[in-house]
């Protein structure tokens, strides 16, 4: 395992050293926080995620996501639902000039799990997004995320365990029309991760990993480290 980290943080410095610009070709770098907590005694909660998204690694914007959102699990359901709010900045390629587009952000989801095999340990979450883009009319998108977590050993994410972890996550566009003649397509985008974790205690675990994301536009492969809380 220390191996496989060292290999993907080679890659993000030798690839920043040597970029002679932002393309799809170049590997870019997401550094992401996840939290989630539950009131004492109550069936409400709190979850979110900040994020900082870079084209190259570091140096070239590329996101700035702060989200967060109030969540409830019915008893005994196994679902827990979030209503939240997100505020994403969005800059464009290159360092010169990075004409950030701001946009805030309303989504619902519902999250609930499942485990195959005893070693195979599902999440599902589908999401509904009202979005608000600047310079855009709104815009609303669908989105479905299946992520695999699979321990080397035993068959759950307790302390002290590595584990294998799998993502994919398909964007759908609801409104086609988006203002002043504009356009977009059904199929908005599509993120495939594959990644190596580990669960520093009960409560906290972190990743690293390799993630591809195709839009209509665009493909382009990013690092992903990420920190995952709850307490």
């Amino acid at each position: 395992m220390k191996r496989f980290y060292f290999l993907l943080l080679s890659l993000l410095f030798l690839n920043q050293a040597n970029a002679q610009g932002p393309d799809e070709d170049q590997l870019g770098a997401w550094y992401m926080y996840f939290y989630n907590t539950t009131f004492k005694g109550s069936n409400w909660g709190l979850q979110g995620d900040y994020q900082y998204r870079d084209w190259r690694g570091l140096g070239d914007r590329e996101q700035l996501l702060l989200r967060s959102g109030i969540t409830y699990s019915p008893t005994d359901s196994g679902v827990k639902f979030t209503l939240g709010f997100g505020n994403i900045t969005s800059g464009q390629y290159g360092t010169e000039i990075d004409n950030p587009i701001s946009e805030n952000r309303i989504y619902q989801e519902a999250l609930f799990s499942n485990i195959i095999l005893k070693k195979l340990l599902l999440t599902h979450r589908i999401r509904y997004e009202q979005r608000w883009v600047e310079d855009q009319d709104l815009r609303t998108r669908y989105r479905y995320n299946l992520f695999v977590n699979v321990p080397f050993k035993g068959t759950s994410l307790d302390k002290g365990t590595n584990y294998f972890a799998f993502y994919n996550e398909l964007f759908i566009n609801g409104e086609r029309d988006i203002g002043d003649g504009r356009r977009v397509e059904f199929f908005d985008r599509n993120r495939t991760y594959l990644g190596l974790g580990h669960a520093i205690n009960n409560k906290l675990r972190v990743q690293l990993g390799w993630m591809e994301q195709t839009s209509v536009n665009w493909q382009k492969g990013q690092l992903q480290i990420s920190l995952h809380q709850s307490f």
